[in-house]
């Protein structure tokens, strides 16, 4: 079992026939992803072919879930169009809208807020590297990889990893596997100031999840998400969680990276998000290369 999404899901692509969108396509189709459709305006009828997949191309995305039976959309649109992107998969009632996109204005994305307030839609991203579920086969192909992470440093396991940060995402991956450790699903939920999946949000499915029997949680500086999902998972979460919080050299007041991660000076420096998450049980990690160690001592396995 894992969350969200698994080697069965059926997935579109939107914006397929773009570069960027067309090169991860094809490399989630050699993980093993079910990639059934693609969707760009105008361009329906047309057909993205990679090795022996011959995936139909469609101009809507309603269409094609219709047509294809795709109840995820992984969004490769640029940032001028991707909101309307996001709602076109609302408006066909999809399960799940990977946003990957960097850059969609924050006015844009409050307004897919408030349209998605009574969706049965779920959200993840914007500006996120996207989720995999790890296969059993080999380099773990044959899970299910949306988005842009490395496939090959997964492995399947029973570790859930969520984060802000895609490439901190992939060094957490890479240190659980190297170790021998795999990963049950990866979450990038995305560094932007209003996004649509929160830690807690990931925290309480893992928990829920049988499969997944430890957690690596990461964050960075900027809002309070991390310390109100410390909180949660002291009352609520039953598996042992390790953190690190990116960006304790970052100077009050001054953006780093992501669109979210600026900080005033109070609770949302990394040392105060430490400081709450180490009274709340969870194992804090002071360095990104001793994150999958600093589980495995709190998880018992060191």
């Amino acid at each position: 079992m894992a969350i969200l999404v698994d080697e069965n899901t059926r997935i579109l692509v939107q914006g397929i026939t773009g570069s960027f969108g067309g090169k991860h396509a094809r490399l989630s189709l050699d993980y093993g992803t079910k990639i059934v459709a693609g969707v760009t305006p105008a361009k329906g009828g047309q057909t993205f072919e990679h090795g022996d997949h011959k995936v139909p191309v469609f101009d809507t995305v309603s269409a094609a879930a219709r047509e294809t039976g795709a109840t995820v959309s992984v969004v490769f649109v640029p940032p001028a169009y991707a909101a309307d992107a996001i709602l076109e998969g609302v408006d066909a009632g999809l399960d799940l809208v990977v946003a990957i996109t960097e850059g969609i204005p924050v006015m844009d994305m409050m307004r897919v807020r408030a349209q998605m307030a009574a969706s049965r839609t779920r959200l993840i991203g914007p500006n996120c590297p996207g989720l995999v579920t790890p296969g059993t086969g080999e380099k773990s192909h044959g899970g299910c990889r949306i988005g842009i992470s490395p496939g090959y440093i997964h492995k399947r396991g029973n570790v859930g990893v969520v984060s802000r940060s895609g490439t901190l995402t992939y060094e957490a991956v890479w240190q659980l596997t190297e170790r021998g450790y795999g990963q049950s699903t990866c979450v990038g939920i995305g560094g932007d100031p209003i996004n649509g999946t929160s830690h807690i949000d990931v925290l309480k499915m893992f928990n829920e999840d049988p499969e997944t029997e430890a957690i690596i949680m990461i964050g960075e500086i900027g809002g309070n998400a991390e310390a109100e999902a410390g909180r949660w998972a002291a009352e609520h979460c039953k598996k042992p969680i390790a953190a690190f919080i990116a960006g304790a050299t970052a100077p009050p007041g001054r953006r780093m990276g992501h669109a979210g991660a600026i900080v005033s000076g109070g609770d949302d420096t990394a040392a105060a998000k430490k400081a709450i998450l180490s009274e709340c049980g969870i194992a804090v990690s002071d360095n990104p290369s001793d994150m999958a160690d600093t589980l495995l001592k709190r998880w018992g396995k060191a």
